[in-house]
């Protein structure tokens, strides 16, 4: 088996041994067998947020892969639905829709898997994950026990958490949201998609119409995957959009996109910076490229290598530092490889 098998990017090497954990059961063993043995293990979901080095990864590779889902409805509260971690994100999200569940529709066409929201508590056009999630159970390697934290409990932030802080020591199992049932989506707050559905910020749309929305603009960037389209043999997002003060915010010129992120800071738009310091759609290095579509997204143009793409991320970064004097962070998890 090789990484190249089991992630977006299509990029990694080879894989000493792998486990792809389809029960509970076989999870914990891995995890116990690997503290035993005091061997090298990596925890892996449906790839899609990876960069993984060309070398052979000397370990064990555990994919995610358990599946079910159980559903407690109540008219007063919604629904509390409880997930398991390998079961894909996309599947998840089109089921609640159909099933008359508003919450999760901006979150439309994300690759990965459950397990993998809380970490990264992903998010898209004005919503995040935190927003619904009511409890996280999940294994601590440390303690060696089950642990159930509540949405409070699991450190949410921008794009990270408690189990992103600490990424050796927790393991997802299940993740239960509470869902509310009704036609009308969340208040819309995001431009982009508000201009999409014809409607102004903060009114509401059917919950349908705003999926088909968002997965029609994902397309459009080459965010949904697909065999044909070489723009999305990538991780999405390769960067995180940076948190600054106030105070570093004035120095910046006043069209770049900004969003209030609380006690002070704002987030800023990553992608604006790369465009407007040089960097350009298409750009290429090696077999690694910008997407034609999205500048935020580094792809594997032509058997990219690690490597390429590292060095064509590591551009990024310079060029962003030299103009504005921000530091681009990576939103993609890089093992066995690094930008520098």
């Amino acid at each position: 088996m090789r990484f190249s098998d089991l992630t977006t990017f299509r990029i990694g090497g080879e894989i000493r041994r792998f486990i792809d954990g389809t029960s509970e059961e076989i999870i914990l063993q891995a995890l116990t067998d690997s503290q035993v043995d005091s061997e090298s293990i990596e925890v892996i979901g449906g790839g899609s947020n990876l960069l993984v080095g060309d070398a052979e990864f000397d370990g064990t590779v555990l994919r995610i892969s358990t599946s079910g889902s159980q559903l407690d409805y109540d008219p007063c509260s919604g629904g509390m639905i409880t997930v398991a971690a390998g079961v894909e994100w996309e599947a998840f999200v089109a089921q609640s829709v159909t099933s008359g569940f508003s919450g999760l529709e901006t979150l439309s066409g994300i690759p990965g898997r459950v397990g993998a929201a809380p970490i990264q508590n992903i998010g898209a056009y004005g919503q995040e994950v935190c927003n619904v999630i009511a409890r996280v159970r999940a294994w601590d390697r440390q303690e060696r026990e089950q642990r159930t934290f509540t949405a409070s409990e699991c450190g949410f932030g921008y794009r990270t958490s408690l189990f992103k802080e600490e990424p050796r020591r927790y393991v997802i199992l299940d993740v239960t949201f509470q869902l509310k049932k009704g036609e009308l989506s969340i208040p819309i707050t995001y431009p982009e998609l508000a201009r999409e559905l014809g409607i102004n910020e903060g009114e509401r749309a059917l919950v349908a119409q705003v999926r088909e929305r968002v997965l029609a603009i994902r397309k459009r960037k080459g965010m949904l995957l697909s065999e044909s389209d070489r723009d999305s043999w990538s991780a999405g997002s390769f960067f995180i959009n940076p948190s600054i003060s106030a105070e570093t915010l004035v120095q910046l010129p006043t069209d770049l996109p900004r969003w209030p992120s609380g006690e002070g800071t704002y987030k800023i738009s990553a992608a604006w910076l790369l465009e407007h310091s040089g960097v350009v759609k298409g750009q290429r290095l090696g077999g690694a490229g910008i997407s034609t579509k999205h500048v935020l997204a580094l792809t594997n143009v032509d058997r990219a290598s690690a490597r390429e793409v590292c060095d064509l991320a590591r551009a990024c970064q310079i060029e962003v530092q030299s103009k504005f004097g921000i530091s681009l962070e990576p939103e993609v998890r890089l093992i066995n490889c690094a930008l520098a």
